[in-house]
């Protein structure tokens, strides 16, 4: 069945948030220590050809890989690959990824961009054996990739590998205030950062051309000079302003995953090495100075956010020593 991107959104407006209580499974209550992980548990139910189907060494080369749009696995999608229970379970894992106030947002976002056709399906998938570690489920598709350590269901932050997500609700071209968009709340939040800094540091992030690339493994380069405001010269207060700004950001996700990646933030003061900048030209739409594509990038960490022609976004700290 091939749906428009309207029908699509009609489809999935009324309705959705009664809905997905029901179809989504959410957890009612915290699993005991006991019980496997989610992620632990759909590996467990995979037969040897699936197996062989979707689990790659933990250094392979896709483990680092970012884009809009791509699969972990082309040929082998959820809805091909797996039975109705582990379906279920890649759900449960997926929503158990987000905070609970954002899920609808995020699962509409998914199913929209599905377009209605089986061929868009999400891909999943595990880098490395319960013996490693670092074992990682993914979860990849159309404007998102998702990412957790298997071994566990508490969220040990985004350090090591990039997560995207984005989004288009009917337009490719969105108009300045995103409408529909579930993401552009981010976008908002960092606008009200950069009002509190003072017209010379203004000048100091704005930048003329374009942002960086979304590709990987250029995702971080250590040696990059970034051009834009230079974190190390705000005051302490500002500092502590951007670190407050990024954790309402990170609100959509499960709240370990936020108490952990800013802890990293934190701990490995980051902050300094830091850079911050925003588009101008055709990246400011409406030319209304309300910034739709701004970076926040250093040595060990980019946080890229890009609302033109529609929101794309990626966040990724390099793994710590």
């Amino acid at each position: 069945m091939n749906l428009s991107r309207r029908e699509l959104l009609r489809a999935t407006g009324l309705g959705a948030t009664a809905a997905a209580g029901l179809q989504l499974g959410f957890p009612t209550e915290a699993a005991p220590l006991s019980v496997d992980s989610l992620p632990m548990q759909l590996y467990k139910s995979l037969n040897d050809e699936q197996r062989e189907k979707i689990c790659l060494p933990k250094d392979h080369q896709r483990r680092q890989f970012i884009s809009n749009w791509w699969y972990v696995h082309k040929e082998h999608r959820v809805n091909n690959t797996f039975d109705k229970d582990q379906v279920d379970l890649i759900q449960q894992i997926f929503d158990s990824l987000h905070h609970p106030e954002h899920r609808n947002a995020v699962n509409q976002q998914v199913e929209i961009d599905q377009y209605g056709e089986e061929k868009n399906a999400p891909s999943v998938g595990f880098f490395g054996t319960p013996g490693d570690r670092d074992f990682e489920f993914i979860y990849t598709g159309h404007h998102v990739t998702r990412r957790c350590n298997a071994h566990t269901d508490k969220g040990q932050g985004f350090g090591g590998a990039p997560i995207f997500y984005g989004h288009f609700p009917e337009e490719f071209n969105e108009t300045k205030n995103h409408p529909g968009n579930p993401y552009w709340y981010q976008g908002l939040l960092f606008n009200e950062f950069v009002q509190t800094l003072d017209e010379k540091q203004q000048q100091a992030g704005l930048r003329d051309g374009n942002p960086r690339s979304e590709r990987a493994p250029a995702v971080i380069e250590k040696k990059r000079t970034s051009p834009g405001l230079k974190c190390a010269s705000l005051s302490d207060d500002q500092k502590e302003a951007l670190f407050s700004t990024m954790k309402k950001m990170l609100v959509m996700f499960r709240e370990d995953d936020v108490v952990a990646t800013l802890k990293e933030i934190r701990d490995r003061k980051l902050i300094d090495g830091l850079t911050v900048s925003w588009f101008n030209g055709k990246y400011d739409i409406g030319s209304d100075g309300v910034w739709d594509t701004w970076q926040i990038e250093g040595p060990e960490m980019v946080w890229y956010f890009r609302g033109q022609p529609h929101i794309h976004s990626y966040f990724h700290i390099r793994k710590g020593a």
